[in-house]
């Protein structure tokens, strides 16, 4: 299958720096934040589609604005762009929810994606109202999906679980199309979660080494459960016309984190339950040098940053062949960010999708597939 590039709405603000954030830490940059107004959130999803990113992720959290919101009123100024909206279980029924997606669905038909977000960070759900344990978090999205399923199916839903109970629950209109289910997580109970419930299965970038391991573990999980899910990887990127402009990029991105910041987020992740959330600080224990962790994969942007915490940082011809290192692992989509992220859609956008339509595999979602792209940096061509 082709593969399929998601780009992110920074419902927390945007700048020219690393805006940090995301796992339980307020948002903030180190200077020159853009607001994320709708206005801009829109130009970002203009861009984007133009472009021929198949959808946007729009965060969850107490750091950034809501998504189901954020990406309803967007909807409305495109077109195509789908939406992959991250929300909690925790903090809205399963009979609201498959509502609020079969609604989306029939008002932007076809455009909602969904990325269940259990929460890694007790004192952030505590926030919320939710005084469940990690575990019980869990178990508690498992029984959520169930009942969110059967809905989508027609079923009328009465059910007693641990953690969440509904009597005769019944949708009037169903989704049409049912809205794939994202889904990551690195922990025994995320993984026994993932494999009944994952259409894709999500990992942040690890060094490929350690996505291979992580998507073997998932594909027995699932194969016991007789599922066979898809898989997608979270990434920022960094992309130039030459090697040197990109890693210069990323010097500068660093030079703008101040030693007070990093020991400060360094400090925040460290309280941290999420097994991913380990995963990503282990790749730079902290250090501000020897960041480049596999080649182009640069955990700098980690320091600063919960979450998804690697970039692709090189060349557009380097990180295409980085992404066709990961395809051959098995991931078929890829959700990339860059600061700031209108800019970096277009440097990815112009600089790596056409050399992956060249080699086969990509295709524009409103090209037809007879009509090959133009290759503008094939022959070293500048912009």
């Amino acid at each position: 299958m082709s593969l399929v590039f998601h780009w992110f709405l920074p419902t927390y603000g945007d700048s020219r720096h690393v805006v940090g954030g995301g796992h339980g830490l307020p948002a903030g940059a180190a200077g020159g934040q853009r607001p994320a107004t709708l206005g801009y959130l829109t130009q970002i999803a203009r861009a984007a589609e133009q472009l021929g990113f198949e959808g946007a992720l729009t965060p969850t959290g107490s750091w950034c604005e809501d998504a189901w919101l954020t990406t309803a009123m967007i909807a409305r100024e495109t077109e195509r762009l789908r939406f992959l909206v991250a929300f909690r279980p925790g903090v809205v029924s399963p009979t609201l929810a498959a509502q609020m997606a079969a609604t989306f669905q029939r008002y932007a038909p076809g455009r909602l994606l969904l990325n269940v977000v259990t929460g890694g960070e007790s004192h952030e759900q505590r926030a919320y109202g939710d005084w469940l344990d990690k575990d019980a978090r869990y178990a508690r999205t498992g029984e959520f999906l169930s009942i969110v399923r059967a809905l989508w199916r027609g079923e009328t839903v009465t059910a007693k679980g641990e953690h969440i109970q509904v009597e005769e629950a019944r949708l009037a209109r169903l989704p049409d199309p049912v809205p794939p289910i994202y889904f990551g997580g690195s922990s025994p109970a995320a993984g026994e979660v993932a494999a009944r419930h994952s259409d894709v299965y999500l990992t942040w970038g690890e060094p490929p080494a350690a996505v291979e391991k992580k998507l073997d573990w998932m594909r027995g999980l699932a194969a016991a459960a007789g599922r066979t899910p898809r898989f997608g990887i979270r990434l920022h990127v960094i992309t130039r016309d030459t090697a040197a402009e990109a890693w210069a990029e990323a010097r500068r991105l660093l030079d703008g984190f101040s030693p007070e910041a990093v020991r400060a987020v360094q400090a925040g992740l460290a309280r941290s339950e999420s097994e991913g959330q380990r995963r990503m600080l282990a790749l730079h224990g902290g250090a501000t040098t020897d960041l480049e962790v596999s080649p182009n994969l640069w955990a700098g942007i980690g320091l600063v940053r919960g979450g998804a915490g690697t970039a692709l940082v090189g060349s557009h011809a380097e990180v295409a062949e980085r992404v066709l290192e990961y395809h051959r692992l098995g991931i078929d989509e890829f959700i990339l960010s860059g600061h700031p992220h209108v800019e970096e859609a277009y440097w990815f956008g112009e600089g790596v999708l056409p050399l992956l339509a060249a080699s086969g595999h990509w295709t524009h979602p409103t090209t037809p597939a007879d009509t090959p792209l133009e290759v503008p940096f094939a022959t070293g061509a500048t912009r």
